[in-house]
């Protein structure tokens, strides 16, 4: 019970910052998100494309974002089921390979997957420069045709007691045309190009980033449930045993009573 409280403890610490850093960077995230969204119409040139080109569906690379530590309740393993779904239901007959980050993740049978690789160091130094070398690189097997499809799974983070398991699409690019962004009229400085050269790279990159800090807030907030859960279940088991060992130690006692009582008994008689 100590144990499972310090641990508590220990992990409603590293929410506090965890969540501070998601909270501020989602909505820097979303407006990035939606500007790339309204400017998705305009994305007829060369440099745009090829991040936007739909494919034939018949390579497909998975995400499957968890953490480096169990301990965290259906934290990891709902992310495995969900991948497992994802192969089995959407994507059955493809050819399909899972990059995984963070160890837990590696528990997805790899006889029946292919892995692609796995960085587990990621969580150890979580920057915008680390998860940049991570998202080049799936932006690069995607321009190389090596994969037709790209997408994210993870757990979103809400509050300490609500995770939501994510599946979003990275790669290609959704595009999206509405009445809304057909009337924006935006003015370009220095040029449509060069914005949307800079601006692809970067919400990709801001894309992983925020999933991973989802997930990294989602896994301080499921092992604090968890372990608040074992320390209320191990208090739950002292009592018990309290309760049993006082029983078997009043047994005990109402015996030697009885014996002697029934020795004394003996003697007068």
């Amino acid at each position: 019970m100590q144990i499972t409280s310090a641990m508590k403890m220990v992990s409603a610490s590293k929410l506090s910052k965890a969540q501070d850093a998601i909270t501020s960077m989602r909505p820097y995230a979303e407006k990035l998100t939606q500007l790339l969204q309204d400017l998705s119409a305009t994305l007829d040139d060369e440099s745009g494309s090829k991040f936007a080109e739909d494919r034939e569906v018949k390579k497909v690379l998975i995400v499957a974002i968890s953490s480096n530590k169990g301990l965290a309740g259906a934290f990891n393993t709902n992310i495995i089921k969900k991948v497992k779904l994802r192969i089995q239901e959407e994507y059955q007959g493809k050819d399909v390979e899972v990059l995984t980050l963070g160890k837990k993740a590696n528990d997805i049978p790899k006889k029946t997957f292919k892995v692609y690789g796995n960085n587990n160091a990621i969580f150890d130094d979580l920057s915008f420069e680390n998860v940049s070398e991570i998202a080049e690189e799936l932006m690069q097997t995607f321009l190389d045709g090596k994969y037709d499809k790209i997408e994210i799974i993870y757990n979103q983070f809400k509050n300490a007691a609500t995770q939501y398991v994510m599946t979003e699409q990275f790669l290609p690019i959704e595009q999206f045309e509405s009445e809304e962004n057909k009337q924006l009229d935006y003015i370009f400085e220095p040029s449509k190009l060069e914005i949307v050269k800079e601006l692809i790279p970067k919400s990709l990159k801001m894309q992983l980033f925020k999933a991973l800090r989802d997930s990294f807030a989602a896994e301080h907030g499921a092992r604090m449930t968890a372990m608040h859960k074992a320390t209320d279940n191990a208090k739950e088991l002292i009592g018990d045993l309290k309760l049993s060992y006082n029983k078997a130690r009043q047994a005990s006692i109402t015996n030697e009573i009885l014996e002697i009582v029934g020795g004394a008994e003996a003697l007068k008689g």
